[in-house]
């Protein structure tokens, strides 16, 4: 069975860096593109970011330029860079295949408040 722990969340100050990680077990990660998604509370989840299992990323509109998303195959890792974090992009965030077909694991809060 796959699973995906997410971490790496926190409280930053605005205009600061994260970055998150996310460990899924199992070999159907190299196969799959993998995305960041987020969740705020009362709202839809939302793809943020997402990366090809040959590497090709597509961003939001809202992250990009301040966002990365990357995957280590060999390790079944796939990080996201944070950058330039406004209040705005706080909440859960989540990873999961592209689409999201795995079951959702915890997620790591992310805070962006002064």
């Amino acid at each position: 069975q796959v699973q995906l722990v997410e971490s790496g969340g926190g409280l930053v100050q605005p205009g600061g860096s994260l970055r998150l990680s996310c460990a899924a077990s199992g070999s159907i990660f190299r196969l799959n593109a993998m995305g960041w998604y987020r969740q705020a509370p009362g709202k839809e989840r939302e793809l943020v970011a997402r990366i090809s299992s040959g590497g090709v990323t597509n961003y939001a509109d809202s992250v990009k330029g301040r966002f990365t998303i990357w995957r280590d195959n060999a390790k079944n890792m796939v990080y996201l860079q944070m950058d330039s974090l406004k209040p705005e992009d706080t909440t859960v965030y989540f990873c999961n295949t592209f689409p999201g077909y795995i079951p959702w694991g915890q997620g790591t809060q992310v805070t962006v408040s002064s």
